[in-house]
């Protein structure tokens, strides 16, 4: 009996076993990756023209950004639609309320799910590109940006699926240093960040190498939240000779200059491309910012300044580029009246658009982590409003 019972329980220990081992095969096939890659090869039909989403924060604390990103993105439908009149761009448009990632996943969420969506433009912040990479390469999209720069989000866990084209952190950070020390000769500095992952990234960039250069830096921090910078302000030391905020909202940033004005504090003010917003932030003292690259001269920022009341938008121009970049490949895919977004993802790695026909002035080519090849930043002095190329 006690045999009998002993190889029962081993019976019944092997078919516990057998299922398990079933039940975690089962589990695996019906895991995200094969969903994800399921809706990477399913074909939409695309002869007559294909859509493409937008992710940006036309609301809300960034929309002064996002704006400008939104017209250069609808630029772009114009003029191709009036140039490809057998292959039209539609573009489904999805509000991210930069800094409220839930919204920006929200976003992605309703373009994943939309079958006919082959490629994403954005989103525009660091944050909502790391907040939302899980559902949009889940989905199989591609999504460019045309203003994440964190350097890190091409750590190669995104890799053909995010690119982006305007250069990383690692770019800007030390060609702002380079420029305090070698341009304005100055060698004490304060970097303040505003706690996010954009702005604490940038900082780190930019304080390797101005202290690599021989500069004293001093570090501080700063909800992205707060209203009254007054405080920090007071402690800002005489001895400090710039003030280097990578931020990423303007008008926080100018809240920031007009309170530093006001305390008489009289120190070099420098911002980064979070902050390149001339109808905002318009500090009243020496004020410098970096920007992505865009060629001023192109006749494209013309053709854009006569179409919208003479502004440049410089902020949103490379948007423009990740439009296009999309674009050209959605319609290469679609070149036999029908495409996946695995297509679309391939042509996008294998992007090549000559700098003639780029806003950036530079080939919209990518690295194998889904850089821009050979990407860099200007510097602009900034002067009640009016942004001036200085380096």
């Amino acid at each position: 009996m006690k045999r009998r019972s002993a190889l029962v329980a081993a019976l019944v220990a092997m078919v516990a076993a057998v299922v398990a081992v079933v039940a975690t095969s089962a589990t695996a096939k019906s895991s995200a990756p094969a969903a994800a890659s399921s809706a990477s090869r399913s074909l939409v039909s695309c002869k007559r023209g294909a859509t493409i989403g937008l992710a940006a924060p036309i609301t809300g604390p960034a929309a002064s950004l996002g704006q400008p990103q939104r017209r250069w993105a609808r630029f772009f439908v114009t003029r191709w639609n009036a140039k490809h009149k057998k292959f039209k761009i539609t573009m489904t448009e999805g509000d991210t309320q930069l800094p409220n990632v839930a919204e920006a996943t929200k976003v992605a969420q309703s373009f994943a799910s939309n079958s006919k969506i082959l490629g994403v433009v954005g989103p525009a912040g660091s944050q909502e590109v790391v907040a939302t990479t899980p559902i949009l390469k889940g989905a199989g999209l591609a999504y460019v940006s045309g203003s994440a720069t964190r350097t890190t989000l091409t750590d190669g866990s995104r890799s053909g699926f995010f690119f982006r084209v305007v250069p990383p952190d690692a770019v800007q950070g030390p060609t702002v240093a380079r420029f305090i020390v070698n341009k304005l000769k100055k060698k004490n500095v304060l970097i303040i960040d505003d706690q996010e992952t954009y702005s604490t990234g940038l900082a780190a960039d930019a304080e390797g190498t101005l202290k690599n250069l021989g500069a004293t830096v001093s570090r501080d921090s700063v909800s992205q939240q707060a209203s009254d910078f007054s405080a920090l302000i007071s402690r800002i030391p005489g001895s400090v000779q710039v003030v280097y905020i990578p931020w990423q909202l303007p008008p926080k940033a100018q809240l920031f200059a007009q309170q530093m004005r006001e305390q008489g504090k009289r120190q070099i003010l420098l911002s980064s491309d979070g902050t390149f917003d001339p109808t905002t932030y318009k500090p009243a003292q020496e004020a410098y910012a970096s920007n992505f690259p865009v060629s001023a001269k192109s006749p494209l920022i013309a053709s854009y300044k006569r179409s919208h009341g003479g502004q440049p938008d410089f902020f949103g121009a490379p948007t423009y580029a990740a439009a296009q970049t999309v674009a050209t490949a959605v319609a290469k895919a679609c070149a036999n009246g029908s495409a996946s977004r695995a297509e679309v993802r391939a042509n996008i790695r294998k992007s090549n658009i000559p700098p003639a026909a780029s806003v950036i002035g530079l080939r919209i080519k990518f690295t194998a982590r889904g850089d821009l090849n050979g990407g860099r930043f200007g510097l602009f002095k900034v002067t009640n409003g009016n942004y001036t190329p200085v380096g």
